[in-house]
């Protein structure tokens, strides 16, 4: 039976360039706001891409004082001197954790078991100390050699280095002060599959709750990339746009104009429960009298997929065979025969958040990939790229693209893809251009978004999907 558990979600928090609360960012979403803007970062004006999708007004601090504002409710490690060297993603994990944690409702729950209450993050490396680590190399340069001399370096390193921002700079470290702040003592696991990975840590995390290796897990990712390294190795890569007079709309995936994707950052985290868990403890919860116990979970996994392309390591599958597989992997686990219509005559899928980069080839191929599952149905099911407003978060991207999902299944509204223009006759499908869209009955008003797909694809040829639904008894 651990096999067959239904798994369900009960929480859901965000850190992202568009803020850091749920309504107001969907909102925002909705509105067809852009986060893109220069970067304040570092000094970015000799870049040939000067600009980025900035988590502006996320302070950690006031976080931190909230947590402990809750009492009895507050998480374990709630006290700021828990997490004094906390890096950007790190605070990111803990702000977006935070409210998935008020959500679920576990903040006044007494009887949950931390040893079944896990971790699955997909999580980026942390930001270096770049002005320190330059320092250090220009102290040790011998110009007459043009060499190195590793003793000094070495020397310089001792006295400007800190050993804890080293620390921070370990891609599971958010995980670390997750399983501090919330006492998880359960599964505890990082990937790192760029910009699959937290649509990969979420689908590993439904398959540990199905199996019955945990009841209650953290699943979703954090990034950020916005540092002189990161910036330069995409640049490098001839990755990112390079639109430095355009930056409101130099995010236009899907656009026959489009040069590259945006880089953004943030967080993305959902909490992930068996049914049987919410069951018992909302109702326990209803039985004591609590108030604010929600009738229902927010939406339910239904489906994972997983593939490797196989291929190259920045390139695509030019046919999509890998994000094929995903995407049909997914909808074979959620029993969903992708080219079926339901009894009013549409199809089984609703909305499909795409990978959507802005990059030539990821949306192309993209497109040829929704083709080759849906077939004759692709053009019917709409398609958008929320990363037009976000930026790419990278490793976060796809929590935060399934988040949007499940907002998409609740409220019957799907976001736009904004920025596009200017059509490309390779990308042909219904990417929701520039307007939301509303799929509310139009006599009850009640949503008729019932199952989302998210996409992830990353760098080496990794292609995740999850499938979404709305949840019913």
């Amino acid at each position: 039976m651990s096999g067959t558990r239904r798994v369900v979600i009960s929480g859901m928090g965000w850190v992202t360039p568009l803020g850091c609360e749920l309504e107001s960012v969907w909102q925002r979403l909705l509105g067809g706001e852009s986060g893109v803007g220069r970067i304040t970062r570092f000094h970015a004006g000799t870049f040939s891409t000067n600009f980025a999708a900035e988590v502006r007004d996320f302070d950690f601090k006031r976080t931190l004082a909230n947590w402990a504002s809750l009492g009895a409710s507050a998480p374990d490690g709630a006290a700021a001197a828990t997490h004094p060297h906390a890096g950007y993603n790190s605070q990111f994990a803990l702000g977006a954790a935070a409210q998935a944690w008020t959500q679920s409702g576990l903040a006044s729950h007494r009887g949950l078991d931390r040893k079944r209450f896990g971790i699955y993050l997909g999580a980026g490396e942390g930001v270096l100390d770049f002005d320190n680590y330059v320092a250090t190399n220009l102290a040790s340069y011998e110009p007459a050699t043009r060499t190195c001399n590793a003793e000094r370096w070495a020397e310089v390193g001792r006295e400007r280095f800190s050993a804890s921002l080293e620390a921070e700079q370990a891609p599971n470290m958010p995980l670390s002060h997750l399983a501090g702040a919330f006492g998880c003592r359960g599964p505890a696991l990082n990937c790192l599959t760029a910009c699959a990975a937290s649509t990969q840590a979420i689908g590993e995390a439904w398959h540990i709750i199905k199996r019955g290796d945990a009841d209650v897990m953290f699943a979703g990712g954090t990034h950020t990339m916005i540092h002189p390294l990161g910036v330069t190795g995409f640049i490098r890569l001839t990755a990112l746009s390079s639109r430095r007079d355009e930056i409101d709309s130099a995010a236009r995936p899907f656009d026959v104009t489009r040069d590259g994707f945006v880089m953004g950052e943030g967080a993305g985290m959902l909490i992930l429960e068996s049914l049987e868990h919410w069951q018992a403890r909302t109702s326990e919860a209803r039985r004591t009298g609590l108030a604010g116990v929600p009738e229902a979970p927010l939406a339910e996994i239904a489906g994972y997929g997983s593939s490797a392309d196989a291929f190259r390591i920045t390139d695509i599958h030019p046919e999509g065979k890998g994000a094929q597989a995903a995407m049909n992997q997914a909808l074979r686990q959620a029993g969903v025969e992708p080219r079926a219509l339901g009894p009013d005559g549409s199809p089984l899928v609703q909305y499909v958040s795409a990978h959507g980069t802005g990059t030539k080839e990821n949306d192309k191929i993209e497109t040829v990939a929704v083709k080759g599952v849906f077939g004759p149905l692709a053009p019917k099911i709409p398609v958008s790229s929320v990363k037009s407003m976000f930026g790419h978060l990278i490793a976060a991207a796809g929590a935060v693209e399934l988040i949007t999902c499940v907002m998409a299944i609740r409220t019957g509204w799907l976001p736009p893809t904004i920025n596009l223009r200017h059509p490309d006759a390779e990308c042909d499908l219904d990417y929701i251009p520039n307007q939301a869209r509303s799929l509310r009955d139009p006599r009850t008003g009640a949503s008729r978004v019932r199952l989302c797909l998210s996409n992830s694809f990353g760098f080496g040829g990794q292609n995740d999907t999850l499938a979404v639904r709305a949840f019913e008894s």
